[in-house]
């Protein structure tokens, strides 16, 4: 039978794209074609283009022009904030030892693992407690002199949970070790501070906040070590070569803008819809917990196992019942294993096998919400049932 409807829930893996975004991205694709790095009017039109995108992105999270790096995504941001202050800090100081958690996204956990088996780095993991946060006070016992680079997810993409950031900034800075956060899934949000957060670094992906896929951008203090990883003509201060891509550029910096200007407007409408969401899952759903922080979370995020359940089998349900959901983060969805995000927060394979994630967006009203919990709890039996007789 044909669904009638389809409703998307999934705004974590990621957005569409905002009209206002799109409208200010438009003439940089025709009429404003120019390269950046030229220097006749044409290029002159897209450089100005460049740098006023660069000023409304520091103005939103009050940090200074020349500090924000265009890059092609979150992940690159990832990999230049990690390999490059690692490699500069063994350099000047001959650090080899990196602090991350082990809920991080793969950009950040891939990249230290390389810097270990390759270069011969220290990547140490910090401790999370069962709602995948770290708690400051084992930042301040692991970090040591050698220590190169901490780095610590703002809020986690497959269970919602927020990090302290700024109480870990500050031990960082009072040790003089730079302290990178991830706010890919963040940005969306929450408020954005480098000078409250304490942060030297900060990842940014504007398909996560209704700006365009395949563009990103870098917040490096001024003065933080780092080395390009990305070498060529010069761009962006020396550390990410390459002809800069203008019309995504404009269309980041205005969602991103727009994004932190609307977060308390938008977190007010998501909060009773994330919070009816969970409690009724819980209360209608047999063997079912919550994922993630039941109140340091990002507001829009829900998260959840389901004991004996099969999750990526779950979601094609879903999809078949007209919901876009998923099992986690996009990047994960389809694999068998368990989440390493949901094994270390202690969940055994049996319950992380089975896990849902719903995630809200501008589209989301409370009848999607209630359609949504219509046919959650019989899907999940059916699953289960399904399950049982396949083993």
């Amino acid at each position: 039978m044909a669904v009638r409807n389809r409703y998307y829930l999934d705004y974590a893996a990621t957005t569409p794209l905002d009209e206002r975004a799109l409208s200010a991205m438009l003439p940089y694709f025709t009429a404003e074609f120019g390269n950046p790095s030229s220097v006749h009017v044409w290029g002159q039109t897209a450089e100005a283009a460049i740098e006023e995108a660069r000023l409304k992105m520091a103005q939103s999270m009050h940090a200074q022009p020349q500090e924000i790096i265009f890059t092609s995504c979150g992940t690159e941001s990832d990999n230049l904030a990690l390999r490059g202050v690692a490699l500069a800090e063994r350099e000047r100081r001959a650090a080899n030892h990196i602090l991350i958690s082990p809920v991080e996204h793969h950009a950040v956990l891939h990249t230290a693992h390389q810097l270990q088996e390759l270069h011969g780095f220290e990547a140490e993991l910090l401790p999370v407690d069962s709602f995948g946060r770290v708690d400051p006070a084992s930042v301040s016992r692991l970090i040591r002199p050698a220590t190169a680079l901490v780095s610590v997810i703002y809020a986690n993409n497959e269970i919602g949970t927020v990090n302290p950031i700024r109480e870990i900034g500050q031990i960082c800075r009072a040790r003089g070790v730079p302290f990178h956060t991830d706010a890919v899934q963040a940005a969306a949000h929450l408020q954005m501070d480098v000078q409250q957060d304490f942060v030297d670094l900060v990842s940014f992906g504007a398909h996560k906040f209704y700006g365009p896929k395949g563009v990103g951008a870098l917040y490096v203090r001024h003065g933080t070590p780092i080395l390009p990883v990305q070498t060529g003509g010069g761009q962006e201060n020396g550390l990410r070569a390459g002809t800069q891509n203008v019309p995504y550029i404009v269309g980041m910096a205005e969602a991103f803008v727009l994004a932190q200007q609307q977060a308390a407007q938008r977190a007010t409408r998501y909060l009773p819809l994330r919070d009816h969401l969970i409690g009724a899952v819980l209360e209608t759903v047999p063997q079912s917990r919550l994922t993630g922080h039941p109140a340091e979370r990002l507001p829009n995020h829900a998260s959840f196992v389901f004991d004996g359940a099969d999750g990526n089998q779950l979601l094609m349900m879903l999809d078949l019942a007209g919901f876009a959901c998923s099992s986690g983060s996009a990047c994960k969805t389809g694999s068998p294993k368990p989440s390493e995000v949901l094994t270390a927060i202690g969940l055994p394979p049996e319950w992380a096998l089975g896990s849902l994630r719903i995630s809200m967006g501008s589209d989301t009203t409370p009848d999607v919400i209630q359609s949504f919990l219509d046919v959650l709890p019989g899907l999940v039996e059916r699953n289960r049932t399904l399950r049982g007789t396949l083993r």
